[in-house]
């Protein structure tokens, strides 16, 4: 027997692909139809048909390679007579994905998977940090409950596609200079499936689904920020004639919090701290997202130093650990003192030789003379 990789024309190492376009090109230029049934062309074209059947299938041509000749004796030519493929076959395999030695065109199942659904989902910023679970109200395709989701009226059965007699697929043949050239598509009526509902189900009109509001209860998982898309397998639409139904994707609309901002997993805020706790030291409350606590705030302490507080942000959506809280703290400064305040502080302010301008501390040089100091 010949080496099937010369016969073809190709390495031990073609892919699949390399060997299926270097048959399509043997074919075509030797296929009896093309040479006049010359005897020559026909048993080349018949080695070539050989070949391709032991090296297009992975398991022939496993065996095919490690033993031989004898690895694929008794194996027949192909899955059928490669002289019943007939030219215009060829030609549909060249010009689409149909496979010259595949059989017929079989019809599709009627199941169709259902749509996906879609919807936008509020929650509170504490939700999405820590996750929650919440009741969401649908509007979904359900299987018709009067025929079954059969579509057909009750009592009676699909029945085979008067179009396109049960195939599945129309055709259309046209001649060219090469002879006839054979169109397969789709059947429009049955969409493939090669049945056909003739008396439909007056509730659901043919379509086997009915649209019907319910109630889910779905969780979401901690961690999800604004805009994050939540998929729920199988919560969608049904699917049509017994097939699979989608999905529910949900996006969350999360609301911002009043104190707390949010940067990736961690937190960020600010906590107003008294000039003289800044000064002298002591503590203040802190609001975290598990509570309020006492924040220690050491002496001298200057605006703007930022406390980090670890493993208190946002836990992480893959469930290991959490984001840190920033805390910025902000010292404020009296705008309103009673007289004996300001009297403290200028004592304040001298001994650390800080004296405030005089126009300042006791009014304007106008204010004065008006008044009759000196």
């Amino acid at each position: 027997m010949s080496d099937f990789y010369q016969v073809l024309g190709v390495g031990r190492g073609a892919s699949s692909d390399e060997i299926k376009r270097a048959y399509r090109r043997l074919a075509r230029q030797y296929h009896p139809d093309v040479n006049g049934n010359d005897p020559e062309a026909a048993e080349r074209f018949k080695e070539i048909s050989k070949a391709y059947s032991v090296l297009a299938d992975p398991e022939k041509r496993q065996r095919y390679d490690t033993f031989g000749d004898a690895g694929v004796d008794g194996y027949p030519a192909g899955p059928g007579d490669p002289f019943s493929v007939s030219f215009d076959d060829l030609l549909g395999a060249f010009f689409g994905s149909t496979d010259p030695f595949a059989s017929r065109p079989r019809t599709r199942s009627r199941a169709r998977r259902g749509d996906s659904i879609g919807m936008r989902l509020r929650v509170e910023f504490t939700e999405a940090v820590f996750g929650t679970s919440k009741d969401v109200r649908v509007r979904a395709a359900v299987a018709c409950d009067r025929c079954g989701g059969s579509g057909a009226k009750p009592g009676t059965e699909p029945t085979v596609c008067r179009a396109c007699s049960g195939s599945g697929q129309q055709r259309t043949v046209r001649q060219s200079l090469l002879g006839q050239l054979v169109t397969a598509t789709t059947c429009s009526v049955c969409d493939g499936s090669g049945r056909e509902v003739l008396s439909p189900c007056q509730q659901c009109r043919g379509q086997g689904l009915v649209m019907q509001d319910s109630t889910l209860s779905i969780d979401i998982p901690a961690g999800l920020d604004d805009g994050s898309q939540i998929r729920y397998p199988g919560r969608g639409h049904a699917g049509q004639y017994g097939g699979p139904p989608g999905d529910l994707i949900v996006e969350l609309a999360v609301d911002q919090h009043p104190l707390f901002r949010r940067d990736g997993d961690n937190l960020h805020c600010t906590v107003r701290v008294p000039m003289t706790v800044a000064a002298l030291g002591g503590s203040v409350p802190l609001t975290t997202l598990e509570g309020t606590e006492l924040l220690p705030i050491e002496p001298g302490t200057q605006a703007g130093t930022v406390k980090r507080f670890r493993k208190r942000g946002v836990p992480h959506p893959e469930g290991r650990g959490r984001g840190d809280l920033l805390v910025e703290l902000a010292v404020e400064t009296p705008s309103q003192l009673s007289e004996p305040q300001r009297v403290l502080l200028r004592q304040l302010a001298q001994l650390r030789g800080e004296e405030p301008d005089d126009a300042a501390a006791h009014g304007s040089l106008f204010a004065r003379l008006k008044g009759g100091g000196h």
